[in-house]
């Protein structure tokens, strides 16, 4: 029998290998057997914490199988509270069977009070269903939250879609006239994967702030449906007030200035926002318009991109897909029901709220009587009720003797560019003038249009100090030599 010593070895060794679903199986392995000695509960300890970043990364792979594995890893190895971070998001998984087995994992650890009441029952004690239990984690994954789903009657369709100008579509083969595309032709639209014939071409662009992103990129035929969808549906059903990302007449300046000068600013991100949207939910959000079930399906469809794993395996349901000209209105509609609940949250503790894609923001004229810290609860209660998990390291509490930034710009005053910002680009404007335009190309592809591009976002933000910048990088660049 080994010593601890020796097993704490061996899980050491083990937790520092590559990250990947064999690692954790031979891990879940060893915590299995419910006749395991003492000192493997030692060491159960000891490892949680070095298969933290193994977990979460296996948890937002593509392959369901990858997370499940990492499920079995949160309930045999992680302590409780840990355990029901990871648990709480996979309870409205996809995949059935990734979702039922995180079920499961909550009931045999005997999770409790971490999520708000469930409004689909009656509440009658505080350890009942309806109560402060694990319940409210599958808030919404229903058909709907007060009862079973009825099929809305074909006067009450019609009377949703006239109600926002929205075209009648009755069958597949109307939806392909409005698209302009024969209608055996939209199947090969919505091919899996990036193959040929398929509808996206996939790629990976650097973050601002260091790692990756995906995009998936509907390729012409595609592109060109997308935009119909946009323009005749999506673009003429209303947003909520709070929305400000990717709304025609709203910006980052009119998000942020609902929060100058405040006591407390609160800023949130939530995690991987438009894959969360799935093709069930997105196909929901048709029926409401008032589409039926097979308009609805087909809409979904061509708004949706399934991924094609090494494997083969066909990701399912298909997902918002980064790069697609529909995907931030229907994330933003999708948000419609989060956006009215946060925001009458904020309303009751005195706060305000807007939200830009991902980014949540809530400030407070005066210091909260609430703590924030159970502010904070509710607000993460209700974002995983609707289907969506903050990140916990973009969380960011601002008080007023700090810089206070939202959507990039400073509201401790007034809505205004960080004045760091403004030295950058004025030095960047004299060395221009002084040694010449293309002296200063370093880090810009097209720095002209970096130029043009930066003051026309400062008279955005500040009409006074951008024309100035606007006239002065006009300036420059009719003294820079034309190349050619």
């Amino acid at each position: 029998m080994q010593t601890l010593v020796e097993l704490l070895l061996e899980l050491k060794t083990l937790a520092a290998e590559p990250d990947g679903p064999g690692k954790l199986e031979r891990i879940n392995a060893m915590f299995a057997n419910p006749r395991a000695p003492a000192e493997l509960q030692v060491g159960r300890h000891y490892v949680s914490r070095l298969l933290v970043p193994g977990v979460a990364a296996q948890l937002a792979s593509l392959d369901p199988a990858h997370r499940h594995i990492a499920i079995t890893t949160a309930r045999l190895v992680f302590p409780r509270a840990t355990a029901a971070r990871f648990l709480r998001r996979l309870v409205k998984d996809p995949d059935l069977t990734v979702r039922v087995a995180a079920r499961r994992a909550v009931s045999k650890l005997g999770l409790h009070d971490v999520a708000p009441p469930d409004v689909r029952y009656q509440i009658t004690s505080d350890s009942a269903i309806g109560g402060h239990n694990p319940t409210g984690w599958a808030f919404g994954i229903f058909p709907t939250d007060d009862g079973p789903r009825r099929k809305p009657k074909p006067a009450t369709r019609a009377t949703a879609l006239a109600q926002h100008g929205l075209p009648a579509l009755a069958t597949r083969a109307d939806v392909a006239a409005l698209v302009g595309v024969d209608p055996q032709g939209l199947a090969k639209l919505m091919r899996p994967g990036v193959g040929p014939g398929s509808g996206y071409v996939e790629f990976e662009i650097a973050k601002a702030k260091g790692g990756t992103r995906r995009i998936a990129a509907p390729r012409g035929p595609l592109r060109k449906v997308q935009r119909v969808l946009l323009d005749r549906i999506l673009a003429k059903v209303p947003l909520h007030d709070a929305c400000h990302g990717f709304v025609p007449g709203r910006s980052t300046v009119t998000n942020a200035g609902p929060h100058q000068r405040a006591a407390i600013v609160v800023k949130l991100d939530l995690k991987d926002f438009f894959p969360t949207l799935h093709y069930r939910r997105v196909k929901g959000l048709f029926q409401h318009l008032g589409y039926n079930d097979d308009v609805a399906g087909t809409l979904a469809g061509l708004t949706t991109y399934r991924p094609k794993l090494e494997s083969g395996l066909v990701v399912w349901p298909g997902m918002l897909p980064q790069g697609a000209p529909t995907s931030p209105a229907l994330a933003n509609l999708a948000c419609r029901r989060l956006d009215h609940r946060l925001e009458r949250l904020a309303a009751k503790y005195g706060a305000r709220y807007t939200r830009y894609a991902d980014d949540l923001t809530f400030s407070f004229a005066t210091m909260p009587e609430v703590r924030i810290g159970r502010f904070l609860w509710w607000v993460d209660g209700i974002c995983q009720q609707e289907g969506f998990t903050e990140r916990d390291d973009k969380r960011r509490i601002l008080r007023a003797k700090h810089q206070q930034r939202v959507t990039g710009l400073v509201v401790n005053e007034r809505v205004n560019i960080p004045r760091e910002d403004r030295r950058r680009f004025r030095a960047i404007l004299h060395n221009c003038a002084k040694h010449g335009v293309a002296s200063q190309t370093r880090e810009h592809e097209d720095f002209p249009a970096y130029l043009a591009g930066y003051a026309a976002y400062v008279h955005m933000v500040d009409p006074v100090l951008g024309r100035r910048y606007l006239d002065e990088v006009a300036r420059l660049l009719a003294q820079e030599p034309r190349r050619g």
